[in-house]
């Protein structure tokens, strides 16, 4: 608690610092005269909170960036599970994924396009490629770092395999795995607004692109502050669940998410 004064003193701080320079048209290398200020800006967040258009972009970008992860974090569980755990996994998946890995998951529209017969399966698609690889990733690496030692006192006891997938792997890799759902909820938020500004027809992407393109200037920053508020409520919701699930871990164990 003796840290929230500190943090919204930042940010009022930032606030303040941007209302100076872009009310006195401040030409300082940086153009400040061409952005909005903060009274306009508020007009328009004001605005566009009486619109119906504006929930309808919420709840769009929200369904596509919340199924996409769902998907991402189920497939990549599996897939981090199985290469970190089988070697004929590894020999079969990991050549197909690290090909795959280092394309950008937004250089994937084209092919989304392509691919599926609506834009909003595409734009799903795309929020699960970028979410998928930080999870699987990191649930891999969570796999492999597990001491053996927890696995063999499992099986000298009589545990099974699936006895040591339920009671061991998948509570031990928890830290690693909600690490890697934080990473992955915000390399989709950038995603999913990228795509939306590509080939969407509503959420809060393609509503900004928009703005830019009619040049609505506080349009667009309302846009800007409305992804960021998302984006920070969903990644809290990940490290709370996170929080919560590994609670019976030592303090020291918990990971940060």
């Amino acid at each position: 608690m003796r840290s929230w004064p500190v943090r919204v003193g930042s940010v009022l701080a930032a606030a303040g610092l941007w209302q100076a320079l872009t009310a006195a048209d401040a030409r300082l290398w940086l153009r400040f005269d061409r952005l909005p200020t903060l009274d306009e800006i508020a007009a328009e967040a004001a605005r566009q909170l009486t619109t119906p258009v504006f929930a309808l972009d919420l709840a769009q970008s929200l369904l596509r960036i919340l199924t996409g992860f769902a998907l991402a974090t189920l497939a990549g569980l599996a897939a981090g599970v199985a290469l970190g755990r089988s070697a004929r996994a590894r020999d079969v998946l990991l050549p197909l994924l690290e090909a795959v890995r280092p394309i950008p998951a937004i250089a994937l529209v084209p092919v989304a396009i392509l691919l599926f017969p609506t834009d909003e399966q595409g734009i799903v698609f795309i929020t699960f490629a970028a979410a998928f690889f930080p999870i699987a990733v990191s649930t891999r690496h969570a796999v492999r770092a597990l001491p053996t030692s927890w696995e063999d006192a499992v099986r000298t006891l009589g545990g099974g395999g699936r006895h040591v997938l339920w009671h061991v792997v998948l509570p031990g890799i928890l830290p690693g795995v909600f690490g890697g759902l934080s990473v992955g909820m915000g390399v989709a938020w950038i995603c999913v607004i990228s795509a939306e500004m590509i080939s969407g027809e509503f959420g809060v992407g393609y509503r900004t692109w928009q703005a830019y393109t009619l040049v609505d200037y506080p349009g667009v920053i309302v846009g800007m502050v409305t992804i960021g508020l998302l984006g920070w409520l969903t990644s809290a919701g990940v490290e709370l669940a996170g929080r919560r699930i590994t609670r019976w871990l030592p303090r020291s164990e918990r990971s940060p998410a």
